[in-house]
């Protein structure tokens, strides 16, 4: 894993190189000014849509409520079992950025419409999960726009995030997150048909799994007591 990471960053120190825009940016000044603009957000509660979309999987839409304060405490309650995937709960940067990283300024793009600025990030160390991670960053509003992250154990998944056109706090109003479904550990719980996985699975074909979640209603900084982290999941 250590040898990966290393042909990882040099991959993307070579490619850099070649850039004039390699080193018009700072990444470090970028995700510090992300990190600053969300922690602005003391607590929020919000209430969430979740909508689920894999081929071989029938999930009923489930309307949930996220309860989250800093710096990484998180609770969901729902009366319907929802396949939320834990990027959907918690979309503080400081998921991404808790540990050490290395982080590398790629270039600027265009995104849906939106300046971004591409920053990947290669963690240090061998205890986190994540591989590699890219990041488009709205450097206007100082939020994280999309992110793609590989990992050890669950594949490659990919976070896109829509905000309201004037925002005060850093907080998305939807969501949609993509994901190798032959990574995921998903309940059996599920109204599955075996026989279009089998198919699919024979072909040997990828299928991608989609969860749509939409926020409203958020109450931000009204404060919310640590017994509410202290009960179970609902």
């Amino acid at each position: 894993m250590i040898k990966l990471k290393v042909l990882l960053l040099a991959f993307s120190i070579t490619i850099l190189s070649v850039s004039h825009f390699a080193q018009s940016k700072n990444p470090d000044t970028i995700l510090e000014n992300v990190k600053r603009k969300f922690q602005e957000v003391n607590d929020y509660q919000v209430d969430v849509k979740v909508k689920v979309d894999v081929n071989f999987l029938k999930v009923p839409e489930t309307e949930a409520k996220i309860y989250y304060k800093q710096p990484d405490k998180i609770h969901f309650e729902s009366k319907n079992f929802a396949l939320l995937p834990k990027e959907g709960l918690n979309f503080s940067p400081m998921a991404f950025l808790k540990n050490d990283y290395t982080a590398i300024y790629e270039k600027d793009e265009l995104l849906d419409g939106v300046n971004t600025s591409i920053v990947k990030i290669i963690p240090g160390g061998e205890s986190s999960n994540l591989i590699l991670s890219t990041l488009w960053i709205d450097q206007k509003k100082n939020v994280i726009r999309k992110v793609q992250s590989t990992t050890k154990n669950s594949g490659t998944f990919t976070i896109e995030m829509n905000y309201d056109q004037i925002i005060k706090y850093p907080l998305p109003s939807s969501m949609i997150f993509s994901f190798n479904v032959e990574k995921m550990n998903l309940p059996r719980t599920f109204d599955s048909d075996p026989k279009r996985k089998s198919t699919l699975e024979d072909k040997g074909k990828t299928t991608t799994g989609k969860v749509y979640i939409t926020y409203s209603n958020y109450l931000i900084n009204k404060g919310i007591p640590d017994s509410v982290f202290e009960q179970k999941e609902k």
